[in-house]
């Protein structure tokens, strides 16, 4: 009768180290494979958005949806809540297609929305519509659940360079990381000490923006973002508006 031969406790270690290793090599690159895989998606999201904003133009005589933005009271999902997504639900199918798989929310949202973990949950959207592109309508749309107390309509045929012209944005971009960008907070507004830090990151690098004539693309670096126009008037994010702040400031 012949006696099987057992591993050496010395083989067993070997083995699970060599297993170890290979884990270590594997993961990052499956995570990295999810994480691409959710950007694509968040970019096919945002092309969908594009196309039904246009059908939404088209049936508007080419002025854009009313602005609100942040929506909280009463927060998505809840009967009586507005925002620039609910008047393109008729177009979009839906509202999924307004949730970027990457919305991990941010600092600011589960005390705005208690149980929410996503800027879709608690606002209804994942991406940041800018308030110069939209209609804003006085004491209609609102920011923050604060009424505006101005009207400034926007349409189509006042978009001086539709194809450069930011219209909707991904909430978070990693140059509103401090550590990617010293000067981000002054500059976005969005990682900046207690309590008025809102970064959370979504993306590991750049972010996506839909464009007035509709298409969206991923964009990095803060020389692209603050080079994308940002009104209908032809003005970049990053210039200096009269108040002396950016244009950025005015308008996103």
């Amino acid at each position: 009768m012949k006696l099987r031969k057992a591993f050496t406790l010395i083989e067993l270690l070997v083995v699970i180290a060599i297993i170890a290793i290979l884990a270590a090599i594997l993961f990052p690159i499956f995570s990295a494979a999810k994480e691409a895989a959710k950007r694509i998606t968040c970019l096919s999201n945002c092309k969908q958005i594009g196309e039904a904003l246009q059908m939404y133009l088209g049936d508007n005589n080419g002025v854009f949806p009313i602005f609100y933005a942040y929506m909280s009271q009463p927060p998505s999902g809840q009967e009586g809540h507005k925002g620039v997504e609910t008047q393109l639900y008729a177009y979009s199918g839906g509202k999924d297609v307004f949730r970027c798989p990457l919305d991990f929310g941010g600092p600011y949202v589960g005390v705005d929305v208690p149980g929410a973990k996503s800027y879709w949950q608690a606002y209804g959207s994942s991406y940041r519509f800018t308030k110069c592109m939209f209609s804003v309508v006085a004491d209609e749309s609102s920011g923050n659940n604060v009424p505006y107390d101005y009207t400034a309509i926007v349409s189509e045929s006042m978009v001086s360079s539709p194809s450069e012209t930011r219209i909707i944005r991904d909430e978070m971009f990693p140059i509103f990381d401090t550590k990617n960008v010293q000067d981000a907070c002054d500059r976005y507004g969005y990682d900046c000490p207690p309590p008025y830090n809102y970064y959370q990151r979504w993306h590991a690098s750049g972010g996506n923006m839909i464009f007035a004539d509709t298409h969206a693309k991923n964009v990095s670096g803060t020389a692209n973002f603050d080079n994308a126009v940002i009104d209908p008037e032809g003005h970049r994010t990053g210039d200096i508006a009269p108040d002396g702040g950016t244009y950025y400031w005015a308008c996103d």
